[in-house]
């Protein structure tokens, strides 16, 4: 599965926060690549290391043209923390993941199948919606493909 990467931010001792679309939130240490790998020994520079930011697509992470990190690896190395934030989705990260569109969601709500205030929420003009709540409606998501949007 594609663990498609959200947001990232650098934390003391060489170590990143990076929040993926699925709801989880992960901590990767760089500092063992700053040893093994040459071109991140650059990363040893806190200033440089500050800069990181998510690729275009959210396939990975990078410093500059030489260092970056892929999502997979991000996320199968890293460690999962739980933050306030873990299993909230945005309706457009929900609908990639359980291959829907975003009018099958608000109509959800419109039904009653998904409750504003339980379930969903809207933050301006983003709807935010729990993962349980994507469970309990539409099942487990395909592990390997993308459902056929409805």
């Amino acid at each position: 599965m594609f663990h498609k990467v959200k947001s990232v931010a650098a934390l003391p001792d060489w170590k990143l926060s990076v929040q993926f679309a699925e709801g989880v939130t992960k901590i990767y240490d760089v500092e063992p690549l700053l040893r093994k790998w040459k071109p991140f020994r650059a990363l040893s520079d806190e200033e440089l290391f500050s800069s990181v930011a998510v690729d275009a697509g959210g396939y990975g992470i990078s410093w500059n043209d030489e260092i970056d990190l892929s999502c997979d690896e991000l996320y199968e190395n890293g460690k999962a923390v739980h933050t306030p934030f873990d299993d909230l989705l945005a309706f457009s990260d929900a609908t990639e993941i359980w291959g829907l569109n975003e009018s099958t969601l608000r109509k959800a709500v419109s039904y009653g199948k998904l409750v504003n205030g339980v379930d969903v929420c809207k933050f301006g003009k983003q709807w935010i919606v729990t993962r349980d709540s994507m469970v309990r409606v539409y099942g487990q998501p395909d592990a390997g493909s993308v459902r056929k949007k409805t």
